[in-house]
C-alpha cells in the first residue's frame, strides 16, 4: 500500500517538481585572501584548495570563478606590516584598497564585498584597537576607524561593506560615515551575529590573524546565547544594516531560522574554514561521500533560512551546478 508520501516519491520527475528548497550559483559569496606581493599562490594545508593570493593571481581567479558563474566575492587581506592600530587597513594604498581598484578594473561586472575588520592588520591580532587597561578592543575609538576603513572601501569601489567585529554601534557609525561623504547608496551586510567560536581555527592559518594574547570572547557572542543571538541581529537591523549574518553556520541552524522569523532583512551565512576543512579531512580519510554531504549541507542552510552563504566550497558547487 502505497500513500501520499510515498506516491510522491516514485517518480524523479515528480521529485524535482515537488523540491521545495533550492540551491543555485547565486547563492554563493566566495571568500579571498590577498597577500602583498606578485605570482603568489600559496595553499593553506589546513584548508585543502584554498590560497592566499597577490592582486596579479586574484584577477586570475576572478575569471575562473565567472566562468562558473560566481561573480561576488568577499575579500580579506594580509599585509606586509602589521601594527597596533592597523594602519594598512587605512590607508588607501593598502592592500585591500589596492586590490578593490585593480578587480574592479579586470572585471568591472564582478561584485566586490569587503570584511571589515582589524584582526588582519594588527599585530596583536583583535579586531580593533586596544583599551591598555581592560586589554580588550576599545570600543568607541575602533567604531571611528572603522568608518574610515569603509569610506576608503568605497572610494576604492566595492559595491558592498561587510564589518565584522562586532562592535556595539558598529553599523550607525558605519552607516554615518558613508552617508556623510556620499555613500549612501553602498549596503551594509553585518556580521551581526557572530560567536566566538572554535570552528574559526583554519581561517586564522590563512588570514595569520590569531590574537597573538587572549581571545575574543569579550566582543564575540557565547555560543550558548540563543535569546542574545537574535537581540544582536535585530539591533543591527535597527541602526541601518541592510542584509544581516549569522557566523558560522552549521552548528547554528536554529539561529539562522531564529533570526529568519525574527525579521524581514535577507540573511546571510558564513560557512567557516573549520566547517570547510572538516569535510575535506573526512573525505581524504574516506569516511564520507564528499559531495553528497557538502550539497547536503548546503540545502540544510537554504532550509534553515539563508538567502545568501558566503563558503569556500563555492566553486564545487558551482562545478556540480552546472553539470
Amino acid at each position: 500500500m502505497f500513500t501520499r508520501f510515498r506516491r510522491k516519491r516514485l517518480n524523479p520527475k515528480l521529485r524535482d517538481l515537488l523540491q521545495e528548497t533550492h540551491v543555485r550559483v547565486d547563492d554563493f559569496i566566495y571568500p579571498l585572501f590577498i597577500k602583498s606581493g606578485e605570482g603568489i599562490k600559496n595553499e593553506v594545508a589546513s584548508m585543502p584548495g584554498v590560497f592566499q593570493m597577490s592582486i596579479d593571481e586574484i584577477i586570475k581567479e576572478c575569471a575562473t570563478l565567472k566562468e562558473l558563474g560566481i561573480y561576488s566575492i568577499i575579500l580579506f587581506g594580509i599585509p606586509d606590516i602589521k601594527d597596533s592600530v592597523g594602519s594598512d587597513a587605512l590607508c588607501e594604498h593598502g592592500i585591500i584598497a589596492s586590490a578593490i581598484k585593480e578587480i574592479k578594473k579586470a572585471h568591472p561586472d564582478m561584485f566586490v564585498v569587503t570584511d571589515l575588520c582589524f584582526c588582519e592588520y594588527t599585530d596583536h591580532g583583535h579586531c580593533g584597537v586596544l583599551d591598555p587597561i581592560l586589554e580588550t578592543v576599545d570600543n568607541d575609538i575602533t567604531l571611528d576607524n572603522l568608518a574610515k576603513q569603509a569610506v576608503i572601501h568605497a572610494k576604492a569601489g566595492a559595491d558592498m561593506i561587510a564589518p565584522s567585529g562586532m562592535m556595539d554601534g558598529m553599523i550607525t557609525a558605519i552607516r554615518d560615515g558613508l552617508d556623510m561623504v556620499g555613500y549612501s547608496h553602498i549596503p551594509i551586510m553585518s556580521y551581526s551575529t557572530k560567536f566566538s567560536s572554535a570552528y574559526y581555527g583554519p581561517f586564522r592559518d590563512v588570514a595569520e590573524s590569531a590574537p597573538s594574547f587572549g581571545d575574543r570572547r569579550s566582543y564575540q557572542m557565547n555560543p550558548a546565547n540563543r535569546k542574545e543571538a537574535i537581540l544582536e541581529s535585530l539591533e543591527d537591523e535597527k541602526e541601518g544594516a541592510d542584509i544581516l549574518m549569522v557566523k558560522p553556520a552549521l552548528a547554528y541552524m536554529d539561529i539562522i531560522r531564529d533570526i529568519k522569523e525574527n525579521s524581514m532583512l535577507p540573511l546571510a551565512v558564513y560557512n567557516v574554514s573549520g566547517e570547510y576543512s572538516m569535510l575535506k579531512m573526512a573525505s581524504k580519510a574516506g569516511v564520507i561521500d564528499y559531495d553528497r554531504v557538502m550539497m547536503e549541507t548546503m540545502i540544510g542552510f537554504k532550509r534553515a533560512g539563508a538567502d545568501i552563504i558566503i563558503s569556500y566550497h563555492a566553486k564545487e558547487v558551482a562545478k556540480l551546478l552546472n553539470n
